[in-house]
Parts: structure tokens; C-alpha cells; sequence
């Protein structure tokens, strides 16, 4: 070994930022493994390194006893006493064992040690750069699919897209330039793995920051978002400056502002509600396109209510397989039930003649 290591290890760390002392440490750590394996040693020995010339001395430190049961760890005081009078029983000695070949070992384990925390800073450095980026958007490259994942280039990094964050019927080919959502960054023992989605609502809440300024800037509020990822989404939006309209400024000019993120999730539809205050206004806004004559709610349950849309609207209001409702239930956190005017008004003349015969049996008792 010579100064050249030293000079290695400085310029790590500048360049990478890996502390010298670190590194030397597990050096140290791992010459005393290499000197056990090489030489079929078991006793307990230390590894120093001289920082000054670049010198590495391996010692077998042994403890003085009275007498000595493994001469590997242990001295007996006799002798420990011929090398210095000062020891006592208990006392450990070191006792240089250094190999005459044992630069060469030396050398390549100091090579593997130092590849290994380069690796483990590099890694840490991508982990601490993709982990600010974490429930935000990036566009990445489409490298690869396997039976699992579909893999993104991001860069210095490859996210995994999993079926499930995948948008139903969407393909993805290589090097299709694709915007995701990172949800979540691990730093596991194989490096830092990011985790993307395309069907995230976030990732439409941050579409929506990226092409409306005024959303970016807080001017409107995203409130809720329900979505169904591929097919259609519903974003509840109100204005946090008095005379901008949330939805109108949403849309954008002959729907611009919001073709841009339609076409971005390739054709998903959008529907842009006014969120209110008032619980049966958010409701009926939520229903959209549909007309809302009325809405009840269940005195039994505050979180439900009954919806009476007109006749011929119906299966408007409930969509095709229930999905507006059931977008509508999702974006505004209620259980709606949606009748006709004809069956709303059906049953509460039912209701109403049944409290009237049970009043006039009442009478009649």
C-alpha cells in the first residue's frame, strides 16, 4: 500500500462527498476479515492504517492471564511481564503479525471497499435527489415491460409502472415520452425504487397545476377528485378570489386549458364541478349533466341522501353502469340514492297513506 490509496481517498471525497475517515473504517473492517480468510486465523486481531505513509500493520491483540488456555487470544503474565513490567492480569498486548505478502490483499480489498461506497454514495445521492420529487409529476421515457412492471427512464434512475398504476388500455412502447406521478421512493439494499403511477388522482390534480396557472398559484382550489382512470374523472374546484369563476377558468377558452390534460391521459373524460358550501348544491353539481330538482337527506345518516332527478333523466343522472353516480358519491364523500320524480313522489304518497291509516287506528283504539 502507498500514498496513491490516500490520494484515492481525498479525491473521493471531494468529488463524491464520501467522508475519508468512512471509508478507512471499513477498510480496517474488512483487512481484518481478508487476513482471517487468507490466513486461517481466528484470533482476534486490529487493522491499522497509517494515514501518513499509507502503511497497513495487522496486530493479534491477546489478553494477559495467569494462565493460558488459547494461546491465540491469550499471553501468560510471565510473559507479558518480559516485554513490559507495567502489565497485570487482564491487560491486553498487541502483537504484530503483518504478512510479508499482505500488501497485495490489502490492495484488492481496499479496491472492492472503495467500489462498494461509491456504489452506496451513489445511491444515496439518486435517493436524495428522486425523494424531493416524491407525489410530484416527471416526464420519463418508456424503456421496457416485463409480466410486472412497465420500466421508465427517469434519468438516473428506472421507476417500475405496475399493471394496477397503469391506464386501462393504454400502451405503452419504447421510448414513448410519458408523464407520471411519483408516489413513493424506497431505498432498499439494490438502490433507490421509485414507484410511478398513471392512474393516481394526484397525477391529475398535478396536470391541472401544471396547465392552469391559476390553480398553480392558488387563485382556484382543487378540492376533491374522483376518478376513474382511462374513462372518465370528476375535479370539484372553487375560487379563492372573488369574481374568477373556478370552472370557467378550468376549462379555458373553447375548452383549451382542459383538452391539453384530456389529451394528455388520451381521451379520459372530464367533468369540472363548482364545489359549494352547502352540501345538497355540491351534490346536485356533482350530478352534472344531469338536472337535480331535489335532494333529501337521511335524518338517519348525515353522510346520506336521496336524489329526485326528472323522469326523463334518470339513467343520465346514474350514468352508464352507475358510474357518474358513482363518481359523484366518491367526489363529495355521500351515499346517494337517485329516484325518478314519478317513483320519489310514488313513495312518499305510499309513506304518507301509511302514517295516515296507523294514526286513524290510533284514533279508533
Amino acid at each position: 500500500m502507498s500514498k496513491e490509496l490516500l490520494n484515492a481517498l481525498d479525491a473521493l471525497e471531494k468529488e463524491k462527498g464520501i467522508k475519508k475517515q468512512v471509508v478507512l473504517d471499513a477498510l480496517e473492517a474488512a483487512l481484518v476479515s481478508a487476513y482471517k480468510r487468507n490466513y486461517g486465523q481466528a484470533q482476534n486481531v486490529e487493522v491499522d492504517f497509517d494515514q501518513n505513509g499509507g502503511d497497513i500493520h495487522v496486530y493479534a491483540v491477546k489478553e494477559v492471564v495467569d494462565e493460558v488456555f488459547d494461546s491465540r487470544l491469550e499471553v501468560s503474565l510471565k510473559e507479558a511481564l518480559q516485554i513490559n513490567k507495567a502489565y497485570e492480569v487482564g491487560d491486553t498486548i498487541r502483537f504484530e503479525v503483518t504478512p510479508k505478502n499482505f500488501g497485495r490483499i490489502a490492495a484488492q480489498t481496499a479496491k472492492q471497499v472503495i467500489m462498494q461506497r461509491v456504489r452506496e454514495a451513489e445511491r444515496g445521492i439518486i435517493y436524495d435527489e428522486y425523494i424531493q420529487y416524491e407525489n410530484e409529476i416527471v416526464t420519463g421515457e418508456v424503456e421496457r415491460h416485463d409480466h410486472r412492471y412497465v420500466y421508465v427512464n427517469l434519468g438516473r434512475v428506472e421507476a417500475v409502472l405496475s399493471h394496477q398504476d397503469q391506464i386501462p388500455g393504454e400502451e405503452y412502447k419504447a421510448h414513448d415520452r410519458i408523464k407520471v406521478y411519483i408516489y413513493k421512493v424506497e431505498n432498499t439494499s439494490k438502490g433507490p425504487q421509485v414507484f410511478v403511477s398513471r392512474s393516481h388522482p394526484d397525477l391529475l390534480k398535478r396536470l391541472f397545476e401544471q396547465e392552469i396557472p391559476e390553480i398553480f398559484d392558488g387563485t382556484v382550489e382543487i378540492v376533491s377528485i374522483a376518478r376513474e382512470a382511462g374513462d372518465r374523472a370528476k375535479v370539484a374546484v372553487r375560487s379563492n378570489s372573488e369574481g374568477v369563476d373556478p370552472v370557467g377558468t378550468c376549462v379555458g377558452p373553447r375548452g383549451e386549458r382542459v383538452q391539453v390534460i384530456v389529451n394528455e391521459l388520451k381521451g379520459e373524460n372530464m367533468d369540472i364541478v363548482e364545489w359549494r358550501d352547502e352540501p345538497a348544491d355540491f351534490i346536485s353539481n356533482a350530478l352534472n349533466p344531469a338536472e337535480v330538482l331535489n335532494v333529501v337527506f337521511d335524518p338517519q345518516n348525515e353522510r346520506a341522501c336521496t336524489v329526485v332527478v326528472p323522469d326523463d333523466q334518470l339513467s343520465l343522472a346514474i350514468g352508464k353502469k352507475g358510474q357518474n353516480a358513482r363518481l359523484a358519491a366518491k367526489l363529495t364523500g355521500f351515499k346517494i340514492d337517485i329516484k325518478s320524480e314519478s317513483e320519489f313522489d310514488n313513495t312518499s304518497s305510499s309513506e304518507e297513506n301509511k302514517e295516515t291509516v296507523t294514526d286513524q287506528s290510533i284514533d279508533n283504539n
